[in-house]
């Protein structure tokens, strides 16, 4: 069985990030943003909730459509 996906899969190509951190405000290539990655992590969480909520209700509706559309 498959498991649901609490998050989408990261991207295939690079990730346009910025240079600066926004959590910090110092240079991603100085140190390591473990933190920041984490505290950004928790802000999002309720944004990819709402997202892969939306992805699952569109998923569903088209496999209604499919089911008796034949």
């Amino acid at each position: 069985m498959i498991e649901s996906r609490i998050r989408p899969p990261l991207a295939g190509a690079r990730l346009d990030m910025p240079s600066i951190c926004d959590i910090c405000g110092k240079a991603r290539s100085t140190r390591k943003h473990a933190k920041c990655s984490r505290i950004r992590q928790k802000m999002k969480d309720a944004q990819w909730q709402t997202y892969m909520a939306e992805q699952a209700a569109k998923k569903q509706a088209l496999q209604e459509r499919r089911r008796y559309g034949r």
